[in-house]
C-alpha cells in the first residue's frame, strides 16, 4: 500500500494534527512538496501533500482562501500541510473553514517538525511499498514458473488469476480461447475475440485495455516473431498494482517461452517432418513410422487426407514461366510436372496439440495468406489435440491431416469463407493472393503418393473453377467443358477454327454453324440439315469445304473430337 494521509498522521515522529477533511485521510500520497507560490497548481501533478507556511498568502481572507483551496482540490492535491509558528501562530480560521467546505484534508505541522522530515517519511513509505511490490513480484515469478513447469499453461493461468485477484485466459493465433482460469472466465474471454483479432493485426509486442474500472481487461500478444502466436487476457476489478504488474509480465515471458520453441529443436522437427513425408510418398510407410516415432501420434496409421495449398500469384508465375496464362489467379496444365517434395531444410514441424499454436520458421516457411491458413488449421488441430503434419514448400503448403478431423474441417471452412467473401464482394481490400487448395480422398499409409496426385489434380481444378478448394471427389463430377476455360485451350481452339471463321466472314457460307450442327447430330445428314434449314446436299458440300480448308478428314474420330471441343471452348466468345 502507498502512504496515505492517515499513515502520516499516525507517524509518531511527525506529530501532525488533522484540522479539516478527516473523512478523506485514506487518500494516497504520491509525494510531499513545499511551495509558497500563490498558485502552485501549474507545477503539481495530483496526489501531492502540499506543504506551506502562507508566506505569500492572505490566509485570513475567507474569499481568497476559498479560491485557493478550491483550485487545489480541482488539481487533485491529496492534502494541505500548514506549518504553524512561522508566519502564523495557528492556522487561520479562514483557511480551516475553506478546507472543511471543500473537503480537502488540512494538517497542522508543528514548529519543531521540518518539511524535510515529512518529505523523508513519504519517500521512505513509497520506497518500502515499491520494495514490497518487487519482492512480491519475484515471489509471484517463482510461483508462476513452478506452475508452468508442473501444470503447463493451464496451471500458470490459475496461478496468475490468484496473483491478480481476477481471471486470465489464453488465446491461440486465430483468437479462440484455449485455456482459462477460473473456468467461468472462458465465457467472458470468448466475448473479447474481436478485440484479440484487432490486437493480432498490430506489430508485436502489443497490448490493449478494454472495459471499465470495475471490469478491466488487459490483452497482450505472445511470441517473438512478426506475427503473434497467441494472446493473454487478464481481467481485474481495478487497475493493476506494481506487484500485479510484475506477475503479468512474468506470465507473458513464461507463456512466450511455451509457445516459442528453441530454433535448434524446431529445425530438427522440420527435418523429421520432411523426411516422413518423403518416405510416405516413396511408398515406405514403415520407415516413415520409425522416423516419426511418437511425434505424430496415430496420424500415419489412420486414414488421412493430403492437402496442397498454393498462393494465386505462385500459380500465375508458374503458368507464365511455362508460356501460358492462367485464369482465376493461375490455372496450369493438367500435364504439368508435380511439385517437388520439400527438402529437409524446408521441412515442417509437427503440431501435437500440446500447445495453443506452434511457430514455423525456416527457408520454406510460408508467408502472407498461406501463413494465415497454416495458423488457422494448426490452431484447430491444437484445440482438438490432433496431430498434423505441415510441410512449407516455398510458395506451397502441404498438409497431412486426419480424415474427418478438426484440422480438415478447419481447412474446408477457411476455403468456404474465402469463396463467400469473393462472391459477396466482401474480400479485404488488397488481398488478391488468397490460397487455392486441393484436397485428396481419404488414403492409408501405403497410398500417400496417390493422395498427393489427387490433391494436385483437385488443386488444378480449383484454379480453373475459380474456387478456394476442390476435393478430389468433385474432380470427376460436373461437365468436362468446365475444364476448357484455360487460356491455352481457347488459344488452340481459336487457331483450329480461324480459317473457317475467315471463310464465313466473306459471306461464302456458314461453315462453323454447319460443322457444329453436323457434329451435334452425330454426323446424321438429314437431322443436321433440318436443323440448319438447308438441303442435305448443301450440308455435304459444306463439310467437304471444311475438310479442304482444314486439310483434315472428318472421318477421323480424333479430328471430330478436337473440332467439337474447340467449338465448345469458344462457344462463349461467338
Amino acid at each position: 500500500m502507498p502512504p496515505t494521509l492517515a499513515s502520516l498522521v499516525h507517524h509518531s515522529a511527525l506529530k501532525l494534527t488533522v484540522r479539516a477533511g478527516e473523512e478523506r485521510l485514506a487518500t494516497p500520497v504520491r509525494w510531499a512538496h513545499a511551495s509558497e507560490l500563490a498558485d502552485p497548481v501549474p507545477y503539481m501533478e495530483g496526489g501531492e501533500l502540499l506543504l506551506i507556511t502562507a508566506l505569500k498568502l492572505d490566509a485570513e481572507d475567507p474569499e481568497a482562501m476559498r479560491r485557493y483551496v478550491r483550485r487545489l482540490g480541482q488539481a487533485g492535491v491529496a492534502g494541505l500541510g500548514f506549518a504553524v509558528g512561522v508566519h502564523y501562530a495557528t492556522i487561520p480560521e479562514a483557511l480551516v473553514d475553506a478546507a472543511a467546505e471543500e473537503g480537502l484534508p488540512l494538517l497542522e505541522v508543528p514548529r519543531r517538525t521540518p518539511f524535510l522530515a515529512i518529505s523523508k517519511a513519504v519517500s521512505a513509505a513509497i520506497s518500502a511499498e515499491q520494495y514490497q511490490a518487487v519482492t512480491a513480484g519475484f515471489a509471484a515469478q517463482r510461483d508462476l514458473t513452478k506452475q508452468a513447469l508442473s501444470g503447463g499453461p493451464a496451471g500458470l493461468l490459475a496461478a496468475l488469476a490468484g496473483q491478480v485477484d481476477g481471471w486470465a485466459a489464453l488465446y491461440d493465433a486465430t483468437g479462440a480461447v484455449v485455456a482459462s482460469a477460473p473456468e467461468w472466465a472462458a465465457r467472458r474471454a470468448a466475448r473479447l475475440t474481436p478485440e484479440v483479432e484487432r490486437l493480432h493485426a498490430r506489430t508485436p509486442p502489443a497490448s490493449l485495455v478494454v472495459g471499465g474500472e470495475a471490469d478491466r481487461v488487459e490483452l497482450h500478444t505472445l511470441g517473438a516473431s512478426r506475427r503473434p502466436r497467441a494472446a493473454l487476457a487478464v481481467g481485474t476489478g481495478a487497475p493493476l498494482g506494481t506487484a500485479e504488474r510484475y506477475a503479468v509480465h512474468s506470465a507473458i515471458a513464461l507463456l512466450t517461452l511455451t509457445t516459442e520453441r528453441s530454433r535448434s529443436l524446431h529445425e530438427a522437427e522440420q527435418r523429421v517432418g520432411a523426411a516422413v513425408l518423403r518416405m510416405l510418398l516413396a511408398g515406405e510407410p514403415e520407415h516413415a513410422r520409425t522416423a516419426a516415432g511418437s511425434l505424430y501420434g496415430d496420424l500415419l496409421d489412420a486414414p488421412y487426407r493430403l492437402i496442397i495449398a498454393e498462393a494465386a500469384s505462385a500459380t500465375a508465375a508458374r503458368a507464365h514461366a511455362d508460356g501460358r496464362t492462367a485464369p482465376h489467379g493461375g490455372a496450369t496444365s493438367p500435364n504439368a510436372a508435380p511439385h517437388a517434395v520439400p527438402s529437409p531444410a524446408d521441412a515442417p514441424r509437427p503440431v501435437t496439440g500440446s500447445a495453443p499454436s506452434r511457430r514455423r520458421c525456416g527457408r520454406g516457411a510460408p508467408a502472407g495468406p498461406l501463413a494465415e491458413l497454416a495458423e488457422h488449421v494448426e490452431a484447430a488441430a491444437a484445440r482438438a489435440g490432433e496431430a498434423l503434419l505441415v510441410v512449407p514448400d516455398g510458395e506451397r503448403l502441404v498438409l497431412l491431416t486426419a480424415d474427418g478431423g478438426a484440422a480438415a474441417r478447419a481447412c474446408v471452412g477457411y476455403a468456404a469463407a474465402l469463396d463467400q467473401a469473393r462472391t459477396t464482394g466482401q474480400a479485404p481490400a488488397g488481398r488478391t493472393d488468397e490460397p487455392v487448395m486441393g484436397l485428396s480422398a481419404p488414403a492409408g499409409p501405403i497410398a500417400a503418393a496417390t493422395a498427393y496426385r489427387q490433391a494436385e489434380q483437385a488443386l488444378s481444378v480449383a484454379r480453373r473453377r475459380g474456387r478456394a478448394l476442390v476435393e478430389h471427389e468433385e474432380v470427376a463430377t460436373g461437365s468436362v467443358v468446365q475444364l476448357l476455360s484455360d487460356d491455352a485451350v481457347r488459344a488452340f481452339a481459336d487457331g483450329l477454327l480461324r480459317a473457317l471463321r475467315e471463310h464465313d466472314a466473306t459471306g461464302r457460307g456458314d461453315l462453323v454453324a454447319s460443322l457444329r450442327a453436323w457434329l451435334s447430330r452425330h454426323g446424321q445428314w438429314d437431322a443436321a440439315a433440318a436443323e440448319l434449314g438447308v438441303h442435305r446436299h448443301t450440308l455435304r458440300y459444306r463439310m467437304r469445304r471444311v475438310e479442304e480448308i482444314l486439310g483434315r478428314s472428318l472421318d477421323d474420330p480424333d479430328v471430330r473430337m478436337e473440332l467439337w471441343l474447340a467449338l465448345k471452348a469458344t462457344s462463349g466468345t461467338e
